[in-house]
C-alpha cells in the first residue's frame, strides 16, 4: 500500500451502540479509507466504533494515526500499535493534535464527546478559520435529530443558512467514499 496522500480525521463513539449498523458501517468505513490510501486520524480508542474502525483499516493495510489524552488511556484502552500514536495532555489538545493531521472530518454515531468534536470544526467552519469539508455518516438515520436541531438554529436566527452548507449528510459508506474522492481531489 503506497503511503497516505490525505487524512481522514474520524469522530466516532467509544461504544457500539445499539444498533448493529452503527459497528459495520464503521468497520466498512475503515475498509474503505484503507482501500483510498488514506491516513485514518482517529482517537486512538481501542473500544466501541473506534476500535472498530481502526482494526478494520489496519486488517485492510491502511495506516493509522490515534491521538489519546493521558486521562482516557485506561478508559478507551489505549491501541498502541497504531502507525502514529500520540498521547497528549488533555481533550483540547487532543482535538487540536487530530484536527491539524487531517484533511476532511468525518462523523459516525457516537454522544456527547463526538458532538463536541462535530461542533467545534463546524464553528470553526463558520468563523472562516477552516475550509476542510465534514461530512455526517448518518447510519440509520442517526444524525437526522442532529440535522434538525441545525435547521432550526437557523430557523430561528442563530445561524445563517449558509452553517447547513458546511455539513454534507451522507446515508452509506459508499456516499462516504464517493464525497470524500471529490472533496480530496
Amino acid at each position: 500500500m503506497p503511503a497516505p496522500t490525505r487524512s481522514v480525521c474520524v469522530f466516532c463513539g467509544s461504544r457500539d451502540g445499539r444498533n448493529p449498523g452503527y459497528a459495520a458501517a464503521a468497520e466498512e468505513a475503515g475498509r474503505a479509507l484503507a482501500a483510498e490510501g488514506w491516513r485514518l486520524v482517529y482517537g486512538a480508542g481501542d473500544v466501541g466504533l473506534m476500535g472498530r474502525i481502526a482494526r478494520s483499516a489496519q486488517a485492510a493495510g491502511g495506516t493509522t494515526f490515534g491521538v489519546i489524552p493521558v486521562h482516557l488511556f485506561d478508559r478507551e484502552v489505549g491501541k498502541r500499535d497504531l502507525s502514529t500514536f500520540i498521547v497528549t495532555e488533555n481533550m483540547h489538545e487532543r482535538k487540536k493534535v487530530m484536527f491539524m493531521n487531517s484533511d476532511a472530518i468525518v462523523v459516525l454515531p457516537g454522544g456527547g464527546g463526538s458532538l463536541d468534536e462535530f461542533f467545534e470544526v463546524l464553528t470553526w467552519r463558520q468563523l472562516g478559520l477552516h475550509e476542510k469539508p465534514i461530512i455526517l455518516l448518518d447510519t440509520a438515520g442517526f444524525w437526522q435529530p442532529l440535522t434538525a436541531l441545525i435547521d432550526h438554529f437557523i430557523a430561528e436566527g442563530f445561524a445563517e443558512p449558509s452553517l447547513r452548507d458546511y455539513v454534507r449528510v451522507v446515508a452509506s459508506v459508499t456516499e462516504l467514499t464517493e464525497a470524500l474522492r471529490a472533496a480530496l481531489s
